[in-house]
């Protein structure tokens, strides 16, 4: 559930607001002076904030430059002034939106879901997550290029993190060595191939409980390598 803070020094204003984002399902908080708002905006975490412009203490104005200087939730302000300047400078100031009075309380509401909305998407695109293979117990991270064995990370040469990643990516396949050295070396067969033994070995010498009985990368004789899964 959203929560969002109402900084506004009219009571029945402010409990308006309260009740109409309440039936719509947010959690609301109300503040009446700009210093005690201020202090909760700060103090609290809150996924929006609804200032009014004019209020005892500290005016809307100063409290969103502050608000702005440590976090980036979206702020609507709120005021009777309708003169261009007073817009321009609460935008300017870090307001998402300026909402002039009098409005109505539904036209509040549709405007709080849209910019909760587009904070959401935005903070869900700023959040990379990591590309990551898991397998009983073996834990391959692309992303950082880290493996770990039951929460235990190995160390890992460049060419066997590929071979073992490449392998994991395609479960049950079975590859020839000559397949697997010009996918990972991206050579043409005029290499050793015994360089792919050689990995394997070394690879499973690092997440396999028992390299005479692999549970990961199996050999199939006469042919090549397997990952199973």
């Amino acid at each position: 559930m959203s929560k969002i803070l109402i900084i506004e020094d009219e009571v029945s204003i402010a409990e308006l607001e309260k009740d109409y984002l309440e039936l719509s399902g947010f959690e609301v908080d109300m503040e009446h002076s700009g210093d005690t708002g201020l202090d909760k905006a700060l103090k609290n975490e809150f996924d929006l904030i609804i200032l009014d412009l004019m209020l005892p203490g500290m005016d809307g104005f100063e409290i969103c430059r502050r608000i702005r200087e440590q976090k980036n939730i979206p702020v609507l302000m709120v005021s009777a002034k309708k003169e261009d300047i007073d817009k321009i400078r609460g935008l300017g100031m870090g307001a998402d939106d300026y909402i002039t009075k009098p409005f109505s309380p539904s036209e509040l509401v549709a405007r709080v879901k849209a910019h909760l909305a587009r904070y959401e998407r935005l903070i869900g695109s700023a959040v990379k997550t990591n590309d990551i293979i898991e397998i009983r117990g073996l834990k391959i991270d692309k992303t950082a290029r880290r493996v770990y064995v039951n929460g235990e990370e190995k160390a890992f040469t460049t060419k066997e993190f590929d071979l073992l990643t490449f392998l994991a990516e395609n479960p049950n396949h079975v590859f020839k060595k000559e397949e697997l050295f010009n996918k990972i070396w991206d050579m043409e067969s005029l290499g050793d191939i015994a360089t792919v033994t050689v990995h394997i070995k070394k690879i499973r010498e690092k997440i396999e409980f028992n390299t005479s009985k692999p549970q990961y990368i199996e050999t199939i004789w006469g042919v090549g390598y397997r990952f199973k899964v």
